[in-house]
């Protein structure tokens, strides 16, 4: 299968065609539904563990994320409001909706949202960089995930054995920078735009309500 390289370009068959093993050939992959095809290669779905920047561990398996269901769009969040991080896979086939509950030992992290007033409201293209045990973890604000999703507006911040962040820097869309020193972990934190120390941070209760 190849995508044509302009309207009209005709691209000939990579060679003779194994039709005991069903290949076929089309210039267009979307004449595949033409053909009586469906698009999806029944491709298993797969999951790598970051391995402290060191690579990546294939965990498909083991994790029970392995699903040839067709998966088209993950959202990765903390759904259950714990500090990790769980995932949403939105299917073709196999089941609309799975969810994965994240089962590794609970470690320390740190949410911020934003709340914007010189920039857009929820701080949407703002960039946070968070400084701790001597690294630096950076996260930018974009609600898209992949395909047709979309997660919450929530920097997510895994701290692992670290209780404390010992600097977060904002950087707006407006230009506006703010830095604040010595965070203790564990909570979510909002942030406005343009206020400076304590006064610039509410802590997120889970249960009460909080300003718009």
């Amino acid at each position: 299968m190849s995508q044509p390289y302009n309207r009209g370009a005709k691209i000939p068959k990579p060679g003779k065609l194994d039709s005991e093993h069903k290949e076929f050939w089309v210039s267009n992959p979307w004449d595949i539904v033409k053909e009586g095809h469906n698009l999806s290669a029944y491709e298993r779905n797969r999951t790598y563990l970051n391995l402290q920047g060191e690579g990546f561990a294939d965990v498909s398996y083991i994790s029970g994320t392995d699903s040839s269901g067709d998966g088209r769009d993950v959202v990765a969040a903390d759904f259950r409001n714990n500090g990790q991080l769980d995932m949403v896979v939105r299917q073709v086939g196999g089941g609309p909706l799975l969810f994965f509950e994240n089962q590794f030992p609970p470690k320390h992290y740190l949410k911020v949202s934003l709340r914007g007033v010189q920039s857009n409201r929820l701080g949407i293209g703002a960039r946070l960089v968070v400084e701790a045990g001597g690294k630096q973890i950076v996260r930018e604000m974009y609600l898209a995930n992949s395909f047709r999703s979309q997660s919450p507006c929530v920097a997510h911040f895994g701290l692992g054995d670290l209780n404390q962040v010992e600097k977060l820097t904002i950087r707006w869309p407006s230009g506006q920078v703010q830095s604040f020193d010595q965070l203790a972990a564990d909570r979510h934190l909002v942030v406005e735009e343009g206020k400076q120390g304590d006064t610039a941070i509410e802590v997120v209760v889970p249960g009460t309500t909080i300003k718009p």
